[in-house]
Protein backbone atom coordinates (compact mmCIF):
# COMPACT_ATOMS: atom_id res chain seq x y z
CA UNK A 1 0.00 0.00 0.00
CA UNK A 2 1.50 3.43 -1.21
CA UNK A 3 0.20 6.26 0.69
CA UNK A 4 0.46 9.61 -0.45
CA UNK A 5 -0.53 13.96 0.63
CA UNK A 6 -2.51 16.02 -1.08
CA UNK A 7 -1.58 19.68 -1.41
CA UNK A 8 -3.25 22.18 -3.63
CA UNK A 9 -4.21 19.24 -5.75
CA UNK A 10 -0.56 17.49 -6.21
CA UNK A 11 0.60 14.48 -4.68
CA UNK A 12 3.60 13.64 -2.01
CA UNK A 13 4.27 10.33 -1.30
CA UNK A 14 4.63 9.34 2.27
CA UNK A 15 7.49 7.61 3.07
CA UNK A 16 7.76 4.13 4.76
CA UNK A 17 8.41 3.69 7.82
CA UNK A 18 9.62 0.70 9.96
CA UNK A 19 9.08 -1.15 13.04
CA UNK A 20 11.85 -1.92 15.18
CA UNK A 21 10.63 -4.95 17.26
CA UNK A 22 7.66 -6.70 17.82
CA UNK A 23 6.86 -5.48 20.46
CA UNK A 24 5.90 -2.22 19.36
CA UNK A 25 3.66 -3.23 17.58
CA UNK A 26 1.67 -4.98 20.14
CA UNK A 27 2.00 -2.15 22.56
CA UNK A 28 0.44 -0.07 19.98
CA UNK A 29 -2.71 -2.84 19.07
CA UNK A 30 -3.32 -3.65 23.10
CA UNK A 31 -3.75 0.28 23.94
CA UNK A 32 -6.38 0.63 20.92
CA UNK A 33 -8.15 -3.19 20.94
CA UNK A 34 -11.47 -1.84 21.19
CA UNK A 35 -10.93 1.08 17.96
CA UNK A 36 -8.89 -1.64 15.82
CA UNK A 37 -11.19 -4.46 15.88
CA UNK A 38 -14.00 -3.89 18.39
CA UNK A 39 -12.72 -6.47 20.82
CA UNK A 40 -12.22 -5.84 24.89
CA UNK A 41 -8.45 -6.26 25.67
CA UNK A 42 -8.08 -8.72 28.45
CA UNK A 43 -4.26 -9.51 29.16
CA UNK A 44 -1.12 -9.47 27.96
CA UNK A 45 1.75 -12.88 27.65
CA UNK A 46 -0.89 -14.66 28.94
CA UNK A 47 1.30 -18.32 29.77
CA UNK A 48 -1.24 -21.40 29.45
CA UNK A 49 0.87 -24.77 29.71
CA UNK A 50 3.45 -24.79 27.46
CA UNK A 51 2.56 -21.40 25.34
CA UNK A 52 2.76 -17.66 25.73
CA UNK A 53 -0.19 -16.04 24.00
CA UNK A 54 0.74 -12.32 22.80
CA UNK A 55 -2.68 -10.62 23.86
CA UNK A 56 -5.62 -12.09 25.24
CA UNK A 57 -9.11 -10.23 24.33
CA UNK A 58 -12.56 -10.71 24.20
CA UNK A 59 -15.39 -10.29 21.73
CA UNK A 60 -18.28 -9.25 23.14
CA UNK A 61 -20.07 -9.26 20.10
CA UNK A 62 -20.24 -13.11 19.67
CA UNK A 63 -19.04 -13.69 23.19
CA UNK A 64 -15.92 -15.68 22.26
CA UNK A 65 -12.19 -15.36 23.24
CA UNK A 66 -9.60 -13.79 20.09
CA UNK A 67 -6.03 -14.91 20.46
CA UNK A 68 -3.80 -11.92 18.59
CA UNK A 69 -0.41 -12.67 17.80
CA UNK A 70 2.09 -10.04 16.55
CA UNK A 71 5.16 -11.31 13.72
CA UNK A 72 7.50 -9.24 12.47
CA UNK A 73 9.67 -12.17 10.73
CA UNK A 74 8.21 -15.12 8.55
CA UNK A 75 9.70 -17.79 9.35
CA UNK A 76 6.06 -19.60 11.30
CA UNK A 77 3.65 -21.65 10.04
CA UNK A 78 0.27 -19.85 10.50
CA UNK A 79 -1.56 -22.80 10.35
CA UNK A 80 0.53 -25.14 13.03
CA UNK A 81 0.67 -22.46 15.41
CA UNK A 82 -2.84 -21.49 14.80
CA UNK A 83 -4.56 -24.56 15.25
CA UNK A 84 -2.22 -25.27 18.53
CA UNK A 85 -3.32 -22.24 20.32
CA UNK A 86 -7.01 -23.16 19.58
CA UNK A 87 -6.57 -26.78 20.60
CA UNK A 88 -5.04 -25.42 24.06
CA UNK A 89 -8.23 -22.59 24.60
CA UNK A 90 -10.15 -25.18 24.29
CA UNK A 91 -8.70 -27.81 26.54
CA UNK A 92 -8.41 -25.35 29.11
CA UNK A 93 -11.74 -23.21 28.87
CA UNK A 94 -11.54 -23.00 32.93
CA UNK A 95 -8.38 -21.10 32.34
CA UNK A 96 -9.48 -18.62 30.23
CA UNK A 97 -12.56 -17.84 31.98
CA UNK A 98 -10.84 -17.02 35.32
CA UNK A 99 -7.81 -14.83 33.40
CA UNK A 100 -10.41 -13.07 31.82
CA UNK A 101 -12.51 -12.76 35.72
CA UNK A 102 -9.17 -12.00 37.53
CA UNK A 103 -7.87 -9.08 34.81
CA UNK A 104 -11.02 -7.48 34.12
CA UNK A 105 -12.71 -7.87 37.43
CA UNK A 106 -15.82 -8.96 35.88
CA UNK A 107 -17.68 -11.82 36.26
CA UNK A 108 -17.90 -14.52 33.35
CA UNK A 109 -20.13 -17.45 33.43
CA UNK A 110 -18.99 -20.53 31.52
CA UNK A 111 -22.19 -20.80 29.73
CA UNK A 112 -22.04 -17.55 28.30
CA UNK A 113 -19.00 -18.03 26.59
CA UNK A 114 -19.47 -19.44 22.43
CA UNK A 115 -16.45 -21.48 22.20
CA UNK A 116 -17.57 -22.42 18.45
CA UNK A 117 -16.63 -19.35 17.42
CA UNK A 118 -13.27 -18.62 18.79
CA UNK A 119 -10.21 -17.39 16.61
CA UNK A 120 -6.74 -16.40 15.77
CA UNK A 121 -5.71 -12.78 14.55
CA UNK A 122 -2.75 -12.75 13.58
CA UNK A 123 -0.71 -9.08 12.69
CA UNK A 124 2.73 -8.53 10.71
CA UNK A 125 4.04 -6.02 8.39
CA UNK A 126 4.15 -8.75 5.93
CA UNK A 127 3.23 -11.81 5.22
CA UNK A 128 4.35 -14.42 2.49
CA UNK A 129 2.59 -16.37 -0.16
CA UNK A 130 3.44 -19.54 1.68
CA UNK A 131 1.55 -18.18 4.96
CA UNK A 132 -1.27 -16.90 2.66
CA UNK A 133 -1.92 -19.53 0.75
CA UNK A 134 -2.43 -21.72 4.07
CA UNK A 135 -4.94 -19.71 5.27
CA UNK A 136 -7.06 -20.04 1.82
CA UNK A 137 -9.80 -21.70 2.77
CA UNK A 138 -13.34 -20.94 3.75
CA UNK A 139 -13.51 -22.40 7.21
CA UNK A 140 -10.32 -21.53 8.88
CA UNK A 141 -10.89 -19.75 12.13
CA UNK A 142 -7.81 -16.95 11.44
CA UNK A 143 -7.48 -13.95 10.59
CA UNK A 144 -4.01 -11.89 8.99
CA UNK A 145 -3.51 -8.70 9.13
CA UNK A 146 -0.69 -6.51 7.68
CA UNK A 147 0.23 -3.41 9.25
CA UNK A 148 2.37 -0.54 8.42
CA UNK A 149 3.78 2.34 9.51
CA UNK A 150 4.71 5.34 7.74
CA UNK A 151 6.00 9.05 8.62
CA UNK A 152 4.10 11.18 10.91
CA UNK A 153 3.27 8.74 12.78
CA UNK A 154 0.85 6.90 10.00
CA UNK A 155 -0.44 3.62 10.40
CA UNK A 156 -2.02 1.53 7.94
CA UNK A 157 -3.84 -1.75 8.99
CA UNK A 158 -5.26 -4.26 6.07
CA UNK A 159 -6.56 -7.63 6.07
CA UNK A 160 -5.43 -10.22 3.93
CA UNK A 161 -9.35 -12.17 2.71
CA UNK A 162 -9.16 -15.66 1.86
CA UNK A 163 -11.02 -16.54 -1.93
CA UNK A 164 -10.71 -20.25 -2.16
CA UNK A 165 -14.14 -21.86 -1.58
CA UNK A 166 -12.43 -25.55 -0.30
CA UNK A 167 -12.79 -26.82 3.18
CA UNK A 168 -9.55 -27.40 4.91
CA UNK A 169 -10.91 -30.32 6.38
CA UNK A 170 -10.89 -32.15 3.22
CA UNK A 171 -7.37 -31.18 2.89
CA UNK A 172 -6.61 -32.60 6.47
CA UNK A 173 -9.04 -35.45 5.66
CA UNK A 174 -8.31 -36.41 9.05
CA UNK A 175 -4.66 -37.26 8.88
CA UNK A 176 -4.37 -34.02 11.25
CA UNK A 177 -5.82 -34.82 14.91
CA UNK A 178 -5.26 -30.94 15.82
CA UNK A 179 -7.46 -29.31 12.97
CA UNK A 180 -10.05 -31.61 12.83
CA UNK A 181 -10.46 -31.97 16.72
CA UNK A 182 -10.35 -27.93 16.98
CA UNK A 183 -12.83 -28.18 13.26
CA UNK A 184 -15.12 -30.16 15.67
CA UNK A 185 -15.71 -27.86 18.00
CA UNK A 186 -14.82 -24.26 16.45
CA UNK A 187 -16.93 -23.25 12.95
CA UNK A 188 -16.73 -20.28 10.35
CA UNK A 189 -19.56 -19.84 8.49
CA UNK A 190 -20.60 -18.30 5.36
CA UNK A 191 -23.76 -16.84 5.02
CA UNK A 192 -25.47 -19.93 2.96
CA UNK A 193 -24.39 -21.81 6.07
CA UNK A 194 -26.36 -19.64 8.55
CA UNK A 195 -29.02 -19.81 6.73
CA UNK A 196 -29.21 -23.32 5.90
CA UNK A 197 -28.53 -24.02 9.48
CA UNK A 198 -32.05 -22.28 10.19
CA UNK A 199 -34.07 -23.82 7.73
CA UNK A 200 -35.90 -20.70 6.79
CA UNK A 201 -38.95 -20.07 4.19
CA UNK A 202 -38.05 -19.62 0.79
CA UNK A 203 -39.26 -15.43 1.03
CA UNK A 204 -37.46 -15.31 3.69
CA UNK A 205 -34.16 -16.38 2.23
CA UNK A 206 -35.16 -14.06 -0.52
CA UNK A 207 -35.44 -11.01 1.84
CA UNK A 208 -32.22 -11.65 3.26
CA UNK A 209 -30.75 -10.95 -0.27
CA UNK A 210 -32.96 -8.02 -0.85
CA UNK A 211 -31.49 -6.63 2.20
CA UNK A 212 -27.50 -8.02 1.46
CA UNK A 213 -27.80 -6.08 -2.17
CA UNK A 214 -28.60 -3.01 -0.04
CA UNK A 215 -26.33 -3.14 2.71
CA UNK A 216 -23.33 -4.21 0.81
CA UNK A 217 -23.33 -0.79 -1.70
CA UNK A 218 -22.91 1.27 1.19
CA UNK A 219 -19.05 2.20 1.50
CA UNK A 220 -16.65 0.28 4.18
CA UNK A 221 -19.47 -2.81 4.68
CA UNK A 222 -18.47 -5.79 4.95
CA UNK A 223 -20.81 -9.15 6.25
CA UNK A 224 -20.15 -11.36 9.36
CA UNK A 225 -21.88 -14.80 9.21
CA UNK A 226 -22.15 -16.67 12.70
CA UNK A 227 -23.99 -20.06 14.25
CA UNK A 228 -27.15 -17.76 14.64
CA UNK A 229 -26.92 -14.57 13.39
CA UNK A 230 -25.16 -12.45 10.45
CA UNK A 231 -24.26 -9.33 10.86
CA UNK A 232 -23.10 -6.44 8.74
CA UNK A 233 -20.34 -3.94 9.57
CA UNK A 234 -18.86 -1.01 8.89
CA UNK A 235 -14.93 -0.56 9.69
CA UNK A 236 -15.49 -3.63 11.67
CA UNK A 237 -18.11 -2.07 13.59
CA UNK A 238 -21.73 -3.56 13.67
CA UNK A 239 -24.53 -1.98 12.76
CA UNK A 240 -27.33 -4.42 12.14
CA UNK A 241 -27.66 -7.95 13.36
CA UNK A 242 -29.96 -10.15 11.45
CA UNK A 243 -30.75 -13.77 13.25
CA UNK A 244 -33.06 -16.11 11.30
CA UNK A 245 -36.36 -17.66 12.39
CA UNK A 246 -38.38 -19.96 10.09
CA UNK A 247 -41.00 -17.52 8.66
CA UNK A 248 -39.28 -13.85 9.81
CA UNK A 249 -35.73 -12.09 10.38
CA UNK A 250 -35.04 -10.95 14.13
CA UNK A 251 -33.62 -7.64 13.22
CA UNK A 252 -31.29 -5.75 16.35
CA UNK A 253 -29.97 -2.65 16.20
CA UNK A 254 -27.43 -1.95 19.15
CA UNK A 255 -27.82 0.88 21.40
CA UNK A 256 -24.87 0.40 23.39
CA UNK A 257 -22.92 -2.28 25.94
CA UNK A 258 -24.07 -1.26 29.26
CA UNK A 259 -20.14 -1.85 30.50
CA UNK A 260 -19.09 0.85 27.93
CA UNK A 261 -19.41 4.23 28.88
CA UNK A 262 -17.38 5.48 27.03
CA UNK A 263 -19.15 5.34 23.57
CA UNK A 264 -22.70 7.65 23.72
CA UNK A 265 -25.71 5.91 23.04
CA UNK A 266 -27.42 5.21 19.58
CA UNK A 267 -30.60 7.13 19.20
CA UNK A 268 -33.18 5.92 16.29
CA UNK A 269 -35.58 8.56 15.22
CA UNK A 270 -38.21 5.89 14.58
CA UNK A 271 -41.53 8.70 13.47
CA UNK A 272 -43.21 5.08 12.77
CA UNK A 273 -42.23 3.24 16.29
CA UNK A 274 -41.27 -0.08 14.26
CA UNK A 275 -38.28 -0.63 16.44
CA UNK A 276 -39.21 -1.59 20.25
CA UNK A 277 -36.13 -1.52 22.91
CA UNK A 278 -35.13 -4.79 23.96
CA UNK A 279 -32.50 -4.84 26.77
CA UNK A 280 -30.84 -7.66 29.03
CA UNK A 281 -27.99 -6.93 31.60
CA UNK A 282 -25.21 -6.72 29.09
CA UNK A 283 -26.78 -4.56 25.85
CA UNK A 284 -29.88 -2.19 24.98
CA UNK A 285 -30.85 -3.02 21.47
CA UNK A 286 -33.59 -1.87 19.04
CA UNK A 287 -35.53 -4.91 17.99
CA UNK A 288 -37.61 -5.80 15.41
CA UNK A 289 -39.18 -9.05 13.31
CA UNK A 290 -39.24 -8.37 9.75
CA UNK A 291 -41.98 -10.51 7.67
CA UNK A 292 -41.92 -9.30 4.46
CA UNK A 293 -40.84 -6.20 2.07
CA UNK A 294 -43.57 -4.12 3.37
CA UNK A 295 -42.05 -0.63 4.40
CA UNK A 296 -38.88 -2.28 3.25
CA UNK A 297 -37.54 1.33 2.17
CA UNK A 298 -38.55 2.94 5.48
CA UNK A 299 -36.68 0.34 7.50
CA UNK A 300 -33.35 0.63 5.28
CA UNK A 301 -33.58 4.34 5.89
CA UNK A 302 -33.32 3.22 9.62
CA UNK A 303 -30.38 1.29 9.38
CA UNK A 304 -28.91 3.56 7.57
CA UNK A 305 -29.05 5.54 10.34
CA UNK A 306 -26.95 3.53 12.56
CA UNK A 307 -24.83 3.21 9.45
CA UNK A 308 -24.25 6.37 9.15
CA UNK A 309 -23.35 6.80 13.29
CA UNK A 310 -20.74 4.09 13.18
Amino acid sequence: MDLYKVNKNKLTSVNRDSFQKEKEIQALIEENMDTLFNLEFVSTEFTIGDFRLDSLCYDNETDSFVIVEYKKGSSYSVIDQGYSYLSVMLNNKSDFILEYIEKTGKNLKKDRVDWSQSRIIFISPSFNSYQKNSVNFKDVPFELWEIKKFENDIISLAQYLASSKESIQKISGGKNTVIDSVSREVQVYTDEDTLKQKNIDENISELYYSLKDRFIQWEYVSINPKKNYISFKKNKQPFITLGFRKSYIRVHINIGWKKNTKKKPFKLDDPKNMFKIWENKYKKLYSYDLKNSKDLDYFVLMIKQKYDSV
